[in-house]
């Protein structure tokens, strides 16, 4: 028997051993599904990018044939950055390492540190409440400003003791509160208050409130900064237990994001105590690395932030930085391209302005007309709006019919409502009619700096897929959500 038990466990084992050595590549949890530039890319990861980028409310969705190209192009750009140190900048260091540290943190706070500070937040508000406890109170206001004249205190004086004779002899405090207090927040209530503590209260009025030893007593007349009071006490206790209050406490914890608050000091802690033994972004790493090893989600969260900031820093230099400044490039690809610039219709290119003198209509003419367009806000400025005084207003561009009524009114002719601006009851117009297109780039500067991005753009693109060597395993690429 006892050898037939061992035969039966030996021959279990040989059969897992041999599942796991002759399983097919495609059993893998997560096979590779493409490898670029020598480095494998797991499936998780193709996945984790094209369903974030996909996801509902995405207009542009991409199939995941679609997306393998957008997915490539990416890493590509990533590889690059690397290639070129991207991420030996200091400034990239610090942004990549804020953001992981924003992720991290949180995970790095148990349960136990949670209950530590709700305690602590506890126990210093059972101190500052103090051995007095929480009041109820509920009070009649007849309300007079500080600095009124002696008459006016005297006049509420006289109406706070009537009200203060008629509870003498009985009178509801809660319905003479209703109908005479002229502290609108309470009075509805029948002048309650929620509970308070010392400390909340102006001084004159908690005195005397705290005071008060049994419900329902009612306080002499009292005067504070807003006037004549009759206070009554409702109610007296003692903070609640700790369990009374833990699920509130909790949410506040929460709605003042204390979890981060928490975090951050108990790394601190942990450096100071090191005395220079750890170094707080070498632990935060450390913890990084570690906490990504069992939580995909944040593994591949962190690696976008990762290489996001590479990407956006070489696109920057390469293609969107470069093209918006390089204004021979701009007017070069203009030149090329100048049949996709054209209008349908003619545009003014000039502006509209409001004086207030006549002599200034003139004025403003001539103060551009030998200038290139890209001056004329400049040289409006320093000759007409250079001190504290406005001498005129003006909208200047390239404009189409329907963009500004002045101008459609008197270069297009249409029939439209010309609303003058206040103080400035003379409206021109100084300009020309392009009627065949732009003069040159800069009429249609933001269409062409996008266009030569884009073309810089795809010649890097191109100059990439040349450089590195990429494959995709097609047969992984089809099980993509479905496995």
């Amino acid at each position: 028997m006892r050898n037939t038990s061992v035969n039966f466990k030996t021959k279990g084992l040989l059969f897992v051993l041999f599942s796991l050595l002759f399983s097919p590549a495609g059993a893998q949890t997560d096979p590779i599904i493409m490898t670029i530039n020598g480095q494998p890319v797991p499936r998780s990861e193709f996945e984790y990018s094209y369903n974030k980028n996909n996801s509902e409310g995405v207009i542009d969705k991409k199939s995941v044939e679609e997306y393998v190209d957008l997915f490539v192009n990416y890493k590509l750009k990533v590889f690059a950055a690397l290639d070129a140190h991207y991420d030996t900048l200091q400034s990239y260091k610090d942004e990549f390492a804020q953001y992981r540290d924003q992720q991290v943190m949180p995970m790095l706070v148990t349960d136990d540190d949670i209950e530590a500070e709700a305690h602590k937040i506890y126990d210093q508000t059972v101190e500052r409440i103090g051995p007095d406890g929480l009041i109820k109170p509920a009070h009649i206001l007849i309300s007079c400003k500080q600095q009124a004249p002696k008459e006016e205190w005297d006049a509420a004086k006289v109406r706070i003791d009537s009200i203060y004779k008629a509870i003498q002899n009985g009178a509801d405090f809660a319905e003479l509160a209703t109908r005479l207090s002229q502290d609108p927040g309470t009075a509805s209530k029948g002048g309650e208050l929620p509970f308070v503590q010392r400390g909340q209260l102006v001084k004159d009025f908690e005195d005397a409130a705290f005071a008060l030893t049994d419900s329902g007593q009612v306080s002499p007349v009292v005067q504070t900064s807003f006037g004549y009071h009759i206070i009554q006490l409702k109610g007296r206790k003692q903070f609640e237990p700790y369990e009374y209050h833990h699920d509130a406490i909790l949410k506040f914890m929460e709605r003042r994001n204390m979890r981060d608050q928490i975090a951050k000091a108990k790394v601190d802690t942990l450096v100071a105590r090191s005395e220079g033994k750890i170094d707080k972004q070498k632990y935060m790493e450390e913890k990084a690395a570690e906490l990504s090893a069992n939580d995909q989600e944040l593994k591949y969260l962190i690696q976008e932030y990762h290489d996001g900031l590479l990407l956006y820093e070489i696109s920057n230099q390469l293609v969107w930085d470069k093209a918006a400044k390089d204004e021979a490039g701009l007017a070069n690809y203009y030149k090329k391209h100048k049949k996709n610039y054209t209008w349908d219709e003619p545009r003014f290119k000039g502006m509209a302005y409001h004086v207030k003198d006549q002599a200034d209509v003139k004025a403003v003419a001539d103060c551009v007309k030998n200038l290139p367009f890209d001056k004329w806000a400049e040289a409006l400025r320093t000759t007409f709006n250079a001190d504290s005084v406005i001498r005129i207003r003006v909208e200047k561009g390239i404009f189409k019919k329907g963009d500004n009524a002045l101008v459609d009114s008197i270069i297009f002719k249409k029939d439209t409502i010309v609303k003058h601006l206040k103080d400035y009851p003379i409206d021109e117009v100084y300009g020309k009619i392009l009627k065949k297109g732009p003069e040159d780039y800069t009429d249609v500067r933001g269409l062409v700096v996008a266009d030569y991005q884009e073309e810089l753009e795809k010649a890097w693109v191109a100059d990439l897929r040349r450089k590195y060597n990429w494959t995709v395993n097609k047969e992984v690429l089809q099980t993509v959500n479905n496995h």
